[in-house]
């Protein structure tokens, strides 16, 4: 009987055990990843998006390495906010769907610098109570990361992208993208 009850006390916590196992596991596989669009919902100005890219989002060198001279096929917006990284077009695509999506009124845009010896950089473009901002994840360049602004125009950004990327120093042009 002795041996009996002792294994009866032993299969019991086993039970036990395997059920907190399990419990701990499901409570670990809870941790709920939200997607782009249920995400984006919630912000409620370019700022929440500055966050993010702050704290989340990734230069991404290898794939820079990849196209460095040319432009890669561009990511979607929700592929961008899944792999937490990118670059240039990458970040500007994101950018500009993220701020149209937040607030219509920011009339985000992707402006392209025209550069005459390597690839064209991209950023994105919107407008606050009236003056243009730029936002700028997309580069390995840390002096020009962030929202930078207000500008009068493309041009002065231009003036301030010459003076602050640390080997351009002559961009050929800016212009907003088509679409």
């Amino acid at each position: 009987m002795d041996s009996q009850t002792g294994q009866i006390k032993i299969i019991r916590f086993k039970i036990k055990c395997l059920s907190i196992l399990f419990l701990f596991l499901f409570a670990c596989g809870i941790i709920f990843v939200r997607s782009y669009d249920d995400t984006v919902s919630r912000w409620k100005s370019y700022k929440d998006l500055e966050t993010w890219m702050e704290k989340d989002f990734s230069f991404d060198m290898e794939r820079f390495k990849r196209f460095e001279g040319t432009l890669p096929p561009p990511r979607a917006p929700e592929e961008t906010f899944k792999l937490k990284s990118g670059i240039y077009i990458d970040a500007a695509i994101f950018a500009k769907e993220t701020l149209n999506r937040i607030d219509p009124s920011y009339k985000a845009k992707i402006a392209v610098l025209l550069i005459r010896q390597g690839a064209n950089h991209y950023v994105c473009s919107f407008m606050k109570e009236g003056k243009l901002f730029i936002m700028e994840y997309g580069t390995p360049y840390k002096t020009l990361v962030g929202v930078h602004g207000p500008f009068h125009s493309l041009e002065e950004y231009k003036v301030f992208f010459e003076k602050n990327h640390p080997t351009v120093k002559n961009v050929q042009g800016i212009t907003y993208l088509p679409r």
